[in-house]
């Protein structure tokens, strides 16, 4: 028989001093925030079950790492819920209707995401968190504020859903944390109240996991202004982020693409400028930047220049530090990222564009485009971005399991637009499958055209992330771009001849 777990009544308000020594916790799932929030429990005293219902090599690497500091793993039996267990703390990944979740809301056992046990460990003096979520632009964003809060001078590093799990930095003496958060991760973590959030745009995306729900998935995106202390930062151009920002009970401050009114963060004139953190937002505005200061293209760029440089005007920084972090951030790999051009044809990475509304941001910063599409669908329509962009592709090209969805948008749409299917995964070959798809796309592509692989859909149908994917597109252009020299250089020995140039017609005698 099942042990209930009793749930001690101090845990609901326990913080960085609680006798964490006391706990027997469930973490759900052993990849990076999984293995790295049972790191730190251990460290803590904790009696630490890992749980993952997969059983791979990379998860067992990650238990037998896990096992040496203590921790036991039950790997392909991430459903069970382990006996005796008083909390679970989550990785992002796992399904709200999992069968451990739903075990753990029949005993009363509270559900943590990382982020919510990386704030509860915080000590006082320790860094404040500035978050950015939204559904696209996270990264880009995050990025860009880490840059403008070392350009001030300010000891800090991006973490969360960025690669960089929070509770491993969360007491390392750092002024401030640039905090991306997706979804998944505001739903499992209420007790975080950062001391500024920005959402940058809500549209239709992980409606697999929200199973359907876009209201659901947009509330989630929404907790990132739910405590009073919070400043909430929201895009005045995006409707849902309004609604949002409407709701704040905290302090809010918009920002737009048009020129900035009091409380606002906008442009004119080329110019970032802010009327939101100065002495009289009613007469007063302050030159933050120009256009030309950020290094990647697109509105949605400077849009998301603008959250980054209300996030950091909200802590203090000055104006300098703003133009100086935009001139020197590094946008992260496989983001409007141009490959290669080969006989006047750009060749762009966009893997990370994983939805509609991520594809419409890179599809619309070109004029004339090929489109590289499709991959793992999540439940999300196509019609609207298709009916965007229709007026700028030349061609499509069309892979992975949502190809057919994508395609009959398209035929919806834009039916004067030629169409080649490449395949997907039962190619067995996801190298072969995008040379195929480079290779369509030059036939479609002149002089000047963009070759662009914006997906619109995650990776998972034939690659292990956005990142393989885009490597993969990516090594495809250069086997092309080396057939192409290859070709030149025979073509022009040909011309010369074994004996050296041809003369011409009217050469001497």
């Amino acid at each position: 028989m099942a042990r209930v777990s009793v749930v001690p009544e101090w845990l609901s308000d326990a913080g960085h001093d609680a006798p964490w020594s006391q706990l027997t916790v469930c973490v759900a799932g052993v990849g990076i925030s999984g293995r790295a929030a049972a790191r730190v429990l251990a460290a803590l005293g904790a009696q630490v079950i890992a749980v993952d219902d997969r059983d791979g090599e990379p998860e067992r690497a990650a238990a037998a790492e896990l096992a040496r500091l203590g921790v036991t793993v039950r790997l392909g039996d991430g459903a069970t819920f382990p006996d005796g267990v008083q909390l679970i703390v989550t990785s992002p990944g796992w399904r709200r209707e999992s069968p451990l979740f739903a075990a753990a809301a029949d005993r009363g056992v509270p559900v943590w995401g990382e982020p919510e046990l990386a704030w509860r460990l915080r000590r006082p003096g320790d860094a404040e968190w500035l978050v950015i979520t939204g559904t696209d632009g996270k990264t880009t964003t995050t990025l860009m504020l880490e840059s403008i809060l070392r350009a001030a001078g300010l000891r800090t590093i991006a973490a969360g859903n960025i690669d960089v799990p929070l509770v491993e930095v969360v007491n390392s003496g750092y002024d401030v944390l640039a905090v991306e958060l997706g979804s998944f991760q505001l739903h499992w973590s209420p007790s975080v109240a950062p001391k500024a959030a920005a959402v940058l745009n809500v549209a239709p995306d992980h409606l697999d996991w929200w199973g359907g729900s876009f209201t659901d998935y947009a509330n989630a995106k929404g907790r990132a202004f739910a405590h009073p202390r919070t400043c909430a930062i929201g895009n005045l151009d995006d409707p849902q982020t309004v609604r949002l920002l409407a709701r704040a009970p905290g302090r809010r401050v918009g920002f737009t693409l048009h020129s900035p009114r009091p409380d606002q963060v906008g442009v004119h004139d080329g110019v970032l400028l802010d009327r939101a953190f100065v002495p009289d937002p009613a007469r007063d505005v302050v030159e933050l930047a120009t256009v030309t200061d950020i290094p990647v293209p697109g509105a949605h760029n400077v849009a998301n220049a603008l959250a980054a440089a209300a996030l950091a005007r909200s802590i203090g920084v000055e104006p300098a530090a703003i133009a100086a972090g935009l001139r020197t951030f590094t946008p992260a790999a496989h983001r409007i990222a141009t490959v290669a051009e080969v006989d006047g044809v750009r060749f762009v990475d966009d893997s990370k564009a994983t939805s509609p509304h991520a594809a419409a941001a890179s599809l619309t910063s070109f004029d004339r485009i090929v489109w590289i599409a499709g991959g793992l669908g999540k439940d999300v329509a196509f019609d609207e971005l298709v009916s965007q962009v229709a007026d700028r592709l030349r061609g499509v090209v069309l892979l992975g399991a949502c190809r057919h969805e994508i395609a009959d948008a398209l035929r919806r749409h834009a039916p004067q637009v030629p169409v080649i299917d490449v395949g997907g995964a039962e190619t067995g070959d996801v190298h072969a499958v995008l040379d195929a798809a480079v290779a369509a796309a030059v036939r479609y592509a002149a002089p000047g055209d963009v070759v662009l692989l914006a997906p619109a859909a995650a990776s998972y149908d034939m690659f292990r992330d956005y990142r393989h994917r885009g490597q993969a597109f990516a090594d495809a252009v250069r086997r092309y771009a080396e057939r192409r020299s290859a070709a030149e250089r025979r073509e022009a020995a040909a011309q010369v001849g074994p004996s050296g140039p041809a003369e011409s017609a009217g050469g001497s005698r």
